[in-house]
């Protein structure tokens, strides 16, 4: 089981991602956090009986708790555990070619028909998940494979019984985290309502391309790296983005962002949901905006 202390970040805004002094870990180091073009401010770490930590919390900040007791019985999750109780239903895993896990709505492919998915989903027991595991890890290369599995009847009981509500919990793998203000909406371009990975930013961080995206150049993310027993409060509406960092590996799971919001980035997808279904053809919205905002919105009229 890895295990990881994270010492108190930096303060200081970091192009290259936060300052991790003083970390203690196991089965990862510092080499393996990625490099990107934007900044990122620290996320607070705190006792659950520091005062701060409830301000944090009630101005919808986030915040990692440190000593909290709400995951303590997952903290013996392994593998051996797993297998012994998570019961023998079938689980939706993901492979990969690389470190990126681009998520898809099987739905949606129709509206696009040239979309080619980055990674696989199919539905396997949880042995076989394990077995697959250890022959992608024998092998090397780039592939990776991850298990995302609701908690619903299918998985054992005392799984269930540990982990009965929905948390942003981690238990034996260290995580680094990178959040972003629900206001980053125009700066991660995130796909378009109807297309299969809506809900997730069509930059790339590794390499972005700044003429497709400018406004990429203005985010800001909010980072920490999470241990077992840690728990991080990811206020309503923020993006999210998450790398496992275990035995050398790296996976990324790309940044998604609830379906719903007030904000503004919610009334523009109410939009492209409406006009999707008034034209009968989700192709024909984005030709239709630009006919609206094309020499009547994008011009001075004062």
């Amino acid at each position: 089981m890895a295990a990881v202390s994270v010492a108190e970040a930096d303060p200081a805004t970091s192009e290259s991602g936060v300052a991790f002094t003083g970390v203690q870990s196991r089965g990862w180091d510092e080499s393996q956090l990625r490099k990107y073009s934007f900044q990122t401010k620290p996320i607070p770490r705190l006792s659950h009986a520091d005062p701060r930590a409830e301000i944090l919390i009630n101005n919808e900040e986030p915040v990692v708790l440190t000593d909290t007791n709400l995951v303590y019985p997952a903290l013996k999750w392994d593998i051996d555990y797993l297998q012994e109780n998570i019961g023998n239903g079938d689980f939706s895993v993901y492979t990969a070619h690389n470190h990126k896990f681009l998520y898809y709505d099987e739905k949606k492919m129709a509206n696009f028909k040239n979309f080619v998915p980055k990674s696989e989903r199919m539905e396997m027991k949880f042995s076989e998940f394990v077995e697959k595991m250890h022959k992608t890890e024998e092998m090397g290369g780039e592939e990776r494979v991850y298990l995302q599995q609701t908690l619903n009847d299918t998985v054992g009981k005392k799984i269930r019984i540990t982990m009965s509500s929905r948390t942003s919990s981690h238990r034996s793998r260290p995580e680094r985290c990178i959040l972003f203000l629900q206001t980053s909406f125009e700066c991660l371009y995130p796909y378009p309502v109807h297309h299969p990975c809506d809900r997730q930013s069509q930059v790339d961080f590794d390499k972005p391309d700044f003429e497709r995206f400018p406004n990429f150049t203005n985010v800001v993310g909010y980072e920490t790296i999470v241990g077992p027993g840690d728990v991080l409060y990811i206020p309503m509406y923020w993006w999210h983005h998450i790398e496992s960092l275990l035995n050398g590996c790296l996976h990324t799971k790309e940044d998604r962002v609830p379906a719903a919001s007030s904000s503004e980035g919610a009334i523009m997808r109410n939009i492209e949901k409406m006009l999707g279904e008034a034209l009968g053809d989700t192709q024909e919205v984005g030709p239709l905006l630009k006919t609206m905002i094309n020499g009547r919105y994008d011009q001075d009229h004062s």
